[in-house]
């Protein structure tokens, strides 16, 4: 049996933070510190397996074709001095595990940077299509999940799976301890 897990950029709104003064006139500073993800599984029987993002389940919805399921996950993506929420810390990286509840263990995962692990921060635009796919492949691990066995998580994983009623397909990590 054969599983496929896909993650793509989303789109998530800047909330405007207000108006405030500044040389000249007024500056509209908005907090673009949220990001989120879309999650893509085929292949999934959704009766052994749940997938969990930073140990959380990721609230999983069929699109209707047998196998695959979708969701959103919505985390900080970084710190700026002002923000809508100042006491969420970062999220990142976002370690992915798709747990097999039968055997109560991970059989994969990956982890998904922000930004480059090392710190580098380019200073030009790449120059092509090659060079913006390698610097998308470099903030993604396809190892680096949780190792080992999972014990008493079947409790856990049906407490965390009570959907957020304003956004049920989103596991949004702001919210979560």
């Amino acid at each position: 049996m054969e599983m496929e897990l896909e993650l793509r950029q989303a789109l998530e709104p800047w909330h405007v933070m207000g108006e405030e003064a500044a040389p000249g006139g007024a500056v509209r500073y908005v907090d673009s510190s949220v990001e989120r993800i879309q999650v893509r599984l085929t292949g999934l029987p959704p009766d052994r397996y749940v997938l969990t993002c930073n140990n959380q389940p990721v609230p999983l919805r069929s699109t209707g074709t047998v196998g695959e399921f979708i969701a959103g996950v919505r985390y900080r993506a970084w710190q700026p001095p002002a923000a809508l929420h100042p006491n969420i810390g970062v999220h990142s990286p976002l370690i992915f595990d798709l747990i097999d509840t039968w055997m109560q263990r991970p059989v994969g995962g990956c982890q998904y940077h922000v930004a480059h692990p090392g710190g580098r921060n380019y200073s030009t635009f790449p120059v092509n299509s090659f060079e913006a796919e390698s610097r998308r492949l470099a903030r993604f691990f396809r190892t680096g999940h949780t190792p080992g066995a999972v014990e008493n998580r079947d409790s856990a994983l049906a407490a965390g799976l009570a959907a957020n009623p304003d956004f049920p397909f989103t596991l949004d990590l702001r919210r979560r301890g």
